[in-house]
């Protein structure tokens, strides 16, 4: 990281227009982007264009003073651009992937868990389920956690009289999924 040490020297550097602040940001934090997204059917270059986008972000809040952190800049970067990642793979039908939305924990790396040798194996194990889940549920799952779709559009699309209908079938579905997934 060189001198900057503390998120705090990053946000301030930048703030400062230090020219080096997101050269640094670049090379701390570009690799673990890059080894996510070419583990999930992406490109390098699929990689520099959805890091470009998260620092581009990064930098216009720190500038406009209206970024508000509750993590570390490293956990920041990684939620913003796997966020946009799944977004991309899911707009272009290419999702073979359904990831719960966990916040990360503090105490662990997030690249020492997505890129274990375990977390591929359960990866791979959770599409499997997924894929022997069937609609509507697969659907409903992927639209919740990789769409986004909140339970409002979710009860549009598939037809349920409410959002308390569409929450309800969400949980069931999800129960189905665990049971397969557990069950292999």
């Amino acid at each position: 990281m060189g001198k900057y040490q503390q998120d705090t020297d990053w946000i301030l550097a930048i703030r400062q227009d230090d020219p080096e602040a997101l050269e640094s940001l670049y090379k701390a934090y570009f690799p673990m982007i890059l080894r996510f997204i070419t583990q999930n059917s992406g490109l390098e270059s699929d990689a520099r264009d959805i890091f470009q986008e998260a620092v581009i972000l990064f930098y216009e809040k720190v500038k406009s003073d209206s970024l508000v952190l509750t993590c570390s800049i490293k956990t920041y970067l990684y939620a913003v651009c796997k966020k946009a990642w799944l977004k991309h793979l899911y707009k272009s039908h290419r999702y073979m992937l359904a990831v719960n939305e966990t916040e990360f924990d503090e105490q662990v790396e997030p690249e020492e868990f997505w890129f274990s040798d375990e977390w591929g194996q359960s990866l791979e194990k959770l599409q499997e389920s997924l894929l022997s889940l069937g609609e509507p549920c697969r659907g409903l799952l992927v639209d919740f956690y990789v769409g986004q779709l909140n339970m409002q559009e979710l009860s549009v699309k598939y037809h349920y009289t409410n959002a308390d209908n569409a929450k309800n079938q969400k949980y069931k579905c999800l129960q189905r999924l665990k049971k397969i997934f557990f069950k292999e």
